[in-house]
């Protein structure tokens, strides 16, 4: 797993503040295989405009769950050329979604502060694919986990 270099990460707000609304707020984490930087962008909708052929961006968005929050991340595991591809991008995903969760905590640090308890409900991760091995719903922890200093 590599670790966040802040100076490698672009954040966008659209339609939202860097404190409001928690709801509807969604992230669409993107990045450069060129230059290895990362763009987050936070907003009411996903930013399709942002999604590149290749689909190994990172979808987020807070859900209510009873009276409190559960923060849900999809990720398209399937391969859109060959479909052998979907083990390899599985693997790729699971190496790098704590990066990619360290950006989304620290790329959103001042809505983090505000509503500190969302530091503290469950990341559920959706691997999604249409082969049923690694069709997943995974628990990944809190984002207190992915906080760096």
């Amino acid at each position: 797993m590599s670790k966040l270099n802040p100076e490698k990460l672009y954040v966008e707000y659209v339609g939202v503040t860097s404190t409001e609304p928690i709801m509807p707020r969604r992230y669409t984490l993107t990045h450069s295989d060129i230059t290895a930087d990362l763009y987050l962008t936070i907003g009411l909708d996903f930013a399709y405009d942002k999604l590149n052929f290749m689909r190994d961006e990172v979808l987020g968005e807070w859900v209510p769950n009873n009276g409190d929050y559960v923060y849900y991340v999809y990720l398209y595991v399937d391969s859109n050329f060959i479909p052998a591809f979907t083990a390899v991008r599985d693997t790729v995903f699971r190496k790098e979604l704590p990066l990619a969760l360290e950006a989304i905590r620290y790329g959103d640090n001042d809505f983090f502060n505000v509503h500190s308890d969302l530091d503290y409900v469950p990341i559920i991760v959706y691997f999604q694919s249409t082969d049923p091995m690694y069709n997943t719903v995974e628990n990944w922890g809190i984002f207190s986990d992915y906080k760096i200093d």
